[in-house]
């Protein structure tokens, strides 16, 4: 049996998976997020260490026998957060997440340096984890000083499961301290962000080895033989591993609370100029290109927090199919924007609201923004050379029949939906461990699934929905020179 974990931000899933990648069991834990002021995230890290401890005892209560037979963990989580360690390995301050944007200036400044794109092969964003070292040598100089280790927050998690500083390629390729070509720590990255090369763990491929489950551990679970711990992968690239995106060309889009658009490559081939994520993969020799927005469902939630209703009843007052364009434009910048704007001080906006529009009409604005936000994605990767001709749907959006064909009109790309509900980064992490504990090749273990549908563009309403996506890119244009600077 192999345990996939995947931290996510709003909580930890983890699924117990046969060595046929079939689930067994599966679990949830959520985990509470912190915005003590405007634009700042903030996680405490014993919060994952809880959801870890409640996730497993749920599986073993499921399954226990299967669970006994635990041969391999694999993790997921989510990228550039700065967890901050002392020479005990204690947790020096909250985490600061991907999401963060207090560090705009320092990473303004890091980005500045010609090295640090050709070195990382990426802009520097805000929600990097350099910046936020710079933020916290700049405003906690005496936390700074105390710094051991920086671990990404997958990491943490694997610090407390084996007791060794490791991380894998494609997580760590979003620090801006990765040569992302060579796959190593880049010593010049690292004084620019004076930063220094001890501090950091040791890197290994997300499909090898990345340290032991500890005894304590072993004997608190029931476990008698040695469980191996993948080196596991950003959630993006494990998502990748769980739907089959390896191999060159295979891509897929994620609605999830922030969207993505992945292609992967079997080449490096950075663009920073256009804001698309040039990363590792999760596997030997892959790389990874993403164009990525910040507010993808995290959108609906914040519709759904301000109007007082869920967000599967605002779901269930759309039609069944699309009909056009909304009259009320939405822009999805609720926390600044990566691809392609690289702008952390644009917010959202509804323009023409008019006094007749109800929650269905926001609702359906704030699907069309976040598809057009997505489409700028893809703009930005056919930019690099890179244009997908069909890609799988992932995502807690891609529940939604009315948003996937908004999508794929807005993208004029054909949406695969895939057949079952587990092929997300826990999958992929449940992989990366099978591979890890057997020594497999990827390639054998991370196969793409069944189509259980196919979503096409709608011919009849391209026109309309390409007609709006202009007016769409007109209202940035004129808004950012009004955001407060």
């Amino acid at each position: 049996m192999y345990l996939g974990l995947d931290l996510g931000t709003s909580g930890l899933r983890g699924i117990l998976v046969d060595e046929a990648g079939i689930v067994v069991s599966s679990a949830e834990f959520s985990i509470p997020t912190s915005t003590p002021k405007p634009g700042w995230s903030e996680q405490n890290p014993s919060g994952w260490i809880k959801a870890c401890k409640e996730v497993v005892s749920q599986i073993r209560a499921n399954e226990e026998k299967a669970f006994a037979k635990l041969l391999g963990i694999g993790l997921s989580g989510h990228m550039h957060g700065a967890t901050l360690l002392d020479a005990d390995g204690k947790v020096l301050r909250p985490c600061i997440l991907w999401n963060d944007t207090r560090s705009a200036n320092e990473a303004k400044i890091l980005d500045r340096t010609p090295q640090m794109r050709s070195i990382s092969g990426n802009i520097v964003f805000p929600g990097f984890t350099a910046p936020k070292l710079e933020w916290v040598r700049s405003h906690e100089p005496e936390i700074f000083s105390k710094i051991e280790k920086v671990l990404l927050p997958k990491d943490f998690l694997r610090f407390w499961l084996t007791g060794d500083y490791i991380s894998d390629m494609s997580d760590s390729a979003g620090t801006s301290w990765l040569d992302v070509n060579k796959r190593q720590w880049s010593e010049p990255a690292l004084a620019l962000g004076h930063m220094r090369a001890e501090q950091m763990p040791r890197l290994v491929e997300g499909s090898e080895p990345g340290g032991e489950l500890k005894a304590e551990l072993r004997q608190e679970w029931g476990l008698a033989g040695t469980v191996v711990v993948a080196g596991g992968a950003g959630d993006n690239a494990a998502a990748a591993c769980g739907i089959g995106s390896v191999n060159d060309g295979a891509g897929f889009v994620s609605l999830g609370t922030s969207g993505v658009i992945l292609v992967a490559r079997d080449a490096y081939a950075p663009a920073p100029e256009t804001a698309v994520h040039c990363f590792c993969h999760a596997v030997p020799d892959r790389w990874i290109q993403m164009g990525v927005i910040l507010s993808a469902t995290n959108s609906m939630n914040w519709l759904s927090r301000n109007l007082g209703q869920s967000v599967e009843k605002l779901a269930k007052m759309l039609p069944d199919s699309v009909t056009g364009p909304s009259a009320i434009t939405f822009l999805p910048y609720l926390s600044g924007e990566r691809t392609p704007h690289n702008d952390s001080l644009i917010r959202g906006a509804f323009l023409g609201v008019d006094v007749a529009s109800e929650p269905v009409d926001l609702t359906q604005s704030v699907i069309e923004g976040v598809s057009f936000a997505m489409r700028d994605c893809l703009e930005a990767l056919k930019s690099t050379g890179t244009a997908p001709t069909s890609l799988m749907a992932v995502g807690g959006g891609a529940r939604s029949r009315f948003w996937l064909e908004t999508l794929a009109t807005v993208l004029q790309v054909p949406l695969d939906v895939p057949k079952g509900s587990e092929f997300g980064a826990a999958m992929g992490a449940a992989r990366l461990a099978i591979c890890a504990a057997n020594n497999a090749e990827p390639a054998e273990v991370m196969t793409s699934p069944d189509t259980e549908d196919s979503i096409e563009p709608r011919s009849d309403l391209v026109a309309a929905y390409e007609s709006e996506y202009g007016r769409y890119r007109q209202f940035y244009k004129a808004l950012a020179p009004l955001a407060v600077r």
